[in-house]
């Protein structure tokens, strides 16, 4: 009898797993074949495209966008916008060079940027969730006194950092897996277990989809203000740290324009701008188009200037069938 529950069980599984297989596919089928068609272009025309070397250093690189994409995902499905995360990566980094060069021990170091993250995120979410001020506006003004700070700290110059064990953080393996990318599987958990096991997730579906009907069915609107952009501050915080073990460097021009790449990869993989649709799997799949776009110009020796245009094309292309698509609901 025991044994027939648990061959239930694991059939039960296995469904559940099959159709969301299928659904994930049938959901990004659209950007999936762009991605293919993308991989196998790039492909014919570098030879290096596919080779594992720089298959990891492609899953290296969107590590970091993905860090902040994973919180950009978050904020767009409740409605909102971050666009202070890049200053953030700079502040972060600088900070991270200073208490290195000072003799901090480096789980000290991580902790204090960790918490800074958290501190620039409620700042935000206390802002938005306690005034009538736009996100965007609200943010944009973080994302200024952020960058500003990192250069009159710095006086516009490069923190170097030379100890060894921060650098590896950024620049070491498991095995043949870049450590970036180990932390970002278990980002990208933590935000699928958020987003699709917990009531915080619904929670963050019904904010976006409608304010006031959630207002209404006791949600507690300025927590899930809060919870949003405090993830996002720590998200941001997590790049920062990678970036300047990856760059043995904190930069006041690090995270420059950051915010642009996230919310295209986030927009790219279906998330509407106008909140209450979105999911993490298709956010995943912009940000993999981005960087092995950027990837393959640099292989075939496009000028990067043309990068800057091509994320605006892709940025405009998504919001814009991301407005068809809301204008055809609002039809039905």
């Amino acid at each position: 009898m025991t044994m027939h529950k648990a061959i239930n069980s694991k059939n039960t599984l296995l469904k559940s797993m099959y159709s969301s297989g299928i659904g994930y596919l049938k959901r990004n089928a659209g950007i999936l074949i762009g991605l293919i068609a993308l991989c196998v272009i790039i492909s014919i025309n570098s030879p290096i495209f596919l080779t594992q070397k720089n298959l990891m250093n492609v899953l290296r690189q969107i590590s970091n966008n993905l860090y902040l994409a994973s919180g950009m995902t978050i904020i767009l499905i409740a409605g909102g916008i971050d666009l202070s995360v890049g200053s953030n990566i700079a502040v972060i980094g600088v900070m991270a060079g200073t208490l290195l060069n000072m003799g901090v021990p480096i789980p000290l170091v991580i902790l204090a940027c960790l918490v800074t993250g958290v501190v620039i995120g409620t700042i935000n979410g206390a802002i938005i969730a306690n005034t009538t001020l736009p996100p965007f506006i609200v943010t944009f003004a973080m994302l200024s006194i952020l960058r500003g700070f990192a250069y009159v700290y710095t006086g516009g110059t490069t923190v170097r950092i030379d100890n060894k064990a921060y650098i590896a953080i950024g620049t070491g393996y498991l095995g043949f897996i870049p450590l970036p990318v180990v932390y970002l599987i278990v980002v990208l958990l933590i935000v699928y277990l958020i987003l699709n096991k917990s009531r915080l997730g619904r929670h963050i579906y019904a904010v976006g989809g409608n304010e006031k009907a959630a207002a209404f069915s006791g949600i507690n609107i300025r927590r899930i203000r809060m919870f949003i952009y405090i993830f996002s501050g720590v998200m941001a915080a997590l790049a920062g740290i990678v970036l300047s073990a990856r760059s043995y460097s904190g930069n006041p021009v690090a995270g420059d324009g950051a915010e642009m790449d996230a919310i295209a990869a986030v927009v790219l993989g279906g998330t509407s701008m106008l909140g209450g649709y979105g999911y993490i799997g298709g956010t995943i799949i912009g940000a993999l188009i981005i960087g092995i776009l950027s990837n393959g110009l640099n292989l075939m020796g496009i000028d990067s200037f043309w990068q800057i245009i091509l994320k605006g094309i892709v940025i405009l292309v998504a919001v814009y069938v991301d407005y068809v698509k809301n204008r055809k609901k609002n039809k039905t």
